[in-house]
């Protein structure tokens, strides 16, 4: 425990920092409240939004959440239960709508993909498929580089990227270890670590399981735009460009961090030592393996077989959920386990964002906004909302990113005639890479955790990977997905 936490907790030392963003939030929420009201917005066609009291009250609400967010002036879980009490509280919205938001079958959709990578964590499938990459990949550096990489966002297909960061953390630093540099940090080190924490954003955009962001942004489109994305739909468009990065993204490591040692002596013979340790596959790894296959396969079919479209993702996850614990894969120690504060945090970014759409707040930011891209081509519309989304999901979580940029961003695309469906896309692909600072993604502080690199040394890699995504972006925007079937431009 941090020294200064742990005076915190004791009574001799006052946390002043944190003191000061409390009430930055509680401020900013009041001076935003109480201010005389705001004009209306006006479109290009004349017609005027009125932000109504509720509206201002959550734009309030929402700068609250903001500062509290980035700082973590209280658990992140407890800042989303503070958005659902203020709405009933100041009657932005009722309380069934405020709370019911938190229960919304895009939440539940992210227990089940936790609860997936608890189970590959659990019963060693985690380690058993990591050391037998590292068996093939060998003790070639690049080669290294290159190999974790690839499991590590091909693990992001099946579990979500904080849980595939957690467990590939402890092999890579076992990995190091064998590079004979003692604790010492080298480039090595930092593009090991670094790269992992970067591939796995790429490779977590690719499915539904990856991460969080992609059930919640769904849920958002399907509200706002009226459609419902399926899972292989969304595999479809976002596999290329997410493979396409995890590549340039070993090939950026290897410019910044050239390892000095071209081979790690003794790797392969180590990881097959750490292999034949774990023993025959079980029981548990087995019918783990067997749960998680069916269920991303129902999930797939539904795309193919008429007879299985109605049936509800979230409630497809969640049987697998079920089955863990009948076939006592998991206990009831795990389902504590289960971090609940990460699913409050996806409650109350649902929660905002609704809010936000259904007071007529978006709309009035929207329109506001909409007169920055009067007369812009749809090219640079588009890109300028992704530009827009990678700030953001630098500086809070992106499953919060998410809920406060599309809705604003699926309104404006209505007014300048572009397909929300592109608007998506390009959204969830740099919600999924925040690769400037440390808070933009679990898997960035957990490789932190390594000793490796600073923060700054993190932001001086997040740059040139930036700029790269969004190279990357507009290639597929202008010609690939177009190339692959996406619509563009409304109807």
């Amino acid at each position: 425990m941090p020294e200064h936490v742990r005076l915190a907790r004791s009574g001799r030392y006052v946390d002043w920092r944190r003191i000061f963003f409390i009430f930055l939030g509680l401020g900013l929420f009041l001076a935003v409240l109480l201010s005389p009201a705001w004009p209306d917005a006006v479109d290009p066609m004349g017609e005027a939004f009125e932000l109504t009291r509720e509206g201002k009250a959550s734009i309030a609400l929402f700068v609250l959440a903001l500062v509290w967010w980035v700082f973590e002036v209280v658990p992140i879980g407890v800042t989303a239960i503070a958005i659902g009490a203020v709405q009933a509280l100041l009657l932005i919205r009722p309380a069934k709508m405020a709370f019911g938001d938190f229960m919304e079958p895009s939440v539940w959709f992210i227990i089940g993909s936790l609860v997936i990578g608890m189970v590959f964590t659990r019963t060693g499938l985690t380690r058993r498929m990591a050391y037998r990459v590292l068996v093939l990949v060998g003790e070639r550096t690049s080669m290294i580089y290159l190999g974790c990489f690839l499991m590590t966002a091909a693990m992001t297909h099946i579990m979500a990227h904080t849980a595939v960061a957690a467990a590939v953390f402890p092999l890579l630093m076992a990995i190091y270890s064998l590079y004979g540099e003692e604790d010492r940090p080298t480039r090595f080190g930092k593009g090991l670590f670094i790269g992992m924490a970067f591939v796995a954003g790429a490779g977590s955009i690719v499915t539904l399981l990856g991460a969080a962001r992609g059930a919640v942004a769904i849920g958002f489109f399907n509200d706002i735009a009226g459609r419902e994305i399926s899972f292989f739909e969304l595999t479809w468009y976002m596999f290329p460009v997410g493979w396409a990065m995890v590549l340039l993204l070993w090939g950026l490591c290897m410019v910044l961090f050239p390892p000095e040692q071209k081979t790690i002596p003794g790797l392969r013979e180590r990881a097959r030592h750490l292999h034949s340790r774990l023993g025959p596959i079980s029981r548990d790894e087995i019918l783990a393996l067997l749960i998680v296959l069916a269920t991303v396969g129902v999930m797939m079919a539904r795309s193919f077989v008429p007879a299985l479209e109605p049936l509800n993702k979230s409630a497809i996850i969640l049987v697998s959920t079920i089955l863990f614990f009948l076939l006592r894969i998991l206990t009831l120690d795990d389902l504590e386990q289960i971090p609940w504060n990460i699913v409050l945090l996806f409650g109350g970014a649902m929660s905002i964002g609704l809010c936000l759409w259904q007071t007529g707040a978006a709309s009035w930011m929207a329109v506001h906004w909409l007169v920055l891209f009067q007369g812009a081509h749809w090219f640079i519309f588009v890109m300028g909302v992704a530009l827009f989304v990678l700030t953001m999901t630098n500086v809070i979580m992106n499953v919060a990113a998410i809920a406060i940029c599309l809705p604003v961003a699926l309104v404006i695309a209505g007014y300048l005639g572009v397909a929300p469906e592109v608007i998506l896309y390009a959204s969830l692909v740099t919600a999924g890479m925040p690769f400037l600072l440390l808070i933009g993604a679990a898997p960035n502080a957990i490789a932190y955790g390594s000793g490796q690199f600073t923060s700054g040394e993190f932001l001086k890699a997040g740059i040139p990977a930036s700029v790269l995504l969004m190279i990357v972006l507009g290639v597929f925007v202008w010609l690939i997905w177009p190339l692959m079937g996406m619509p563009i431009l409304a109807p």
